[in-house]
């Protein structure tokens, strides 16, 4: 039995070390990497030079920073709060239809396999100032022409609606999902009791779907810590840097002025930011996620 048992270990480890072994490649090392380089000075060329805390002390030190910071947390915050409703919202009709509903699941689930380049180009038309189609609408209604990417006012705005549109799906399927797995008996209950669809709602079916909420949260925070690519097809963290976000100033300080010590130690603030804000949420879910007793 003990060598049937040690086969077994040997045969699994065999299967499992490709995917170890690409983990120990191009996650481990370079993660590794980066956290070395983040204390030194480096341009790409040569080797680099130990300088201890200094690019840490230069990033703290930097105005742009705190200005990066705060519209890293705007973004995130406005994002991930509109998009959890809507989510909860358009998952909650989704999952009510009687006819159509894989129809409509599709297409709430378009934007996330589309390609965020092919996404930007279609978003860039319909924010143009002269000839967008949402400048076009809003004239109907008395609104001025507004030049939502150029605008330092509305560009912000502008990225989070694009990340909004790009990701809601994905967080509605796994919402229709989560009310899939809320027992029918707690729904016919509640209305034997004479409880109202609002009542229901929020009584029942909101704390039964809470775990699903607090994953959906969870991923919507990292994801929006993340993103990049909205903000440099559509803006290059213009205008006047009101775009810029931790991700893309991080992407500038590497391959555009190349200092990859700075860059790495944004990376590093950046992962302790989302480990913090992770944790936080973890600590608090004990507050509002419901766990069937």
């Amino acid at each position: 039995m003990k060598k049937v048992i040690n086969n077994d270990t040997f045969w699994a480890f065999i299967f499992i070390f490709p995917s170890l072994l690409g983990i120990l490649i191009f996650n481990f090392i370079p993660t590794l990497s980066s956290f070395y380089i983040s204390f030194t000075k480096w341009n790409l060329l040569g080797n680099p030079q130990f300088v201890g805390f200094k690019n840490y002390i230069s990033l703290f030190s930097d105005p742009l920073f705190y200005k990066v910071l705060y519209q890293t947390f705007i973004f995130v915050f406005c994002t991930v709060f509109i998009e959890v409703i809507l989510s909860i919202f358009i998952a909650v009709l989704l999952n009510s239809l009687i006819i159509g509903k894989t129809f409509f699941r599709t297409i709430y689930f378009l934007p996330v396999i589309t390609s965020m380049i092919a996404g930007s180009i279609l978003w860039n038309w319909i924010f143009d100032p002269a000839y967008g189609f949402l400048n076009y609408f809003l004239s109907f209604i008395g609104i001025e022409k507004i030049s939502w990417l150029a605008d330092e006012n509305w560009a912000l705005f502008s990225i989070i609606l694009v990340s909004i549109w790009k990701n809601i799906g994905y967080s509605t399927v796994l919402i229709v999902a989560g009310l899939q797995t809320i027992p029918n008996e707690c729904i016919e209950a509640s209305k034997i009791d004479g409880a109202s669809k609002y009542q229901t709602f929020f009584k029942i079916v909101l704390p039964l779907l809470s775990p699903t909420i607090f994953m959906v949260t969870i991923v919507s925070f990292i994801n929006s810590f993340q993103t990049f690519d909205s903000v440099y097809i559509l803006t290059s963290g213009g205008p006047k840097n009101s775009t810029n976000i931790m991700v893309y100033w991080l992407y500038k300080n590497a391959f555009e002025y190349y200092n990859m010590g700075k860059a790495s130690a944004i990376a590093y603030v950046l992962f302790f930011i989302i480990l913090l804000f992770t944790l936080i949420q973890w600590n608090i879910r004990k507050k509002w996620v419901f766990y069937e007793k």
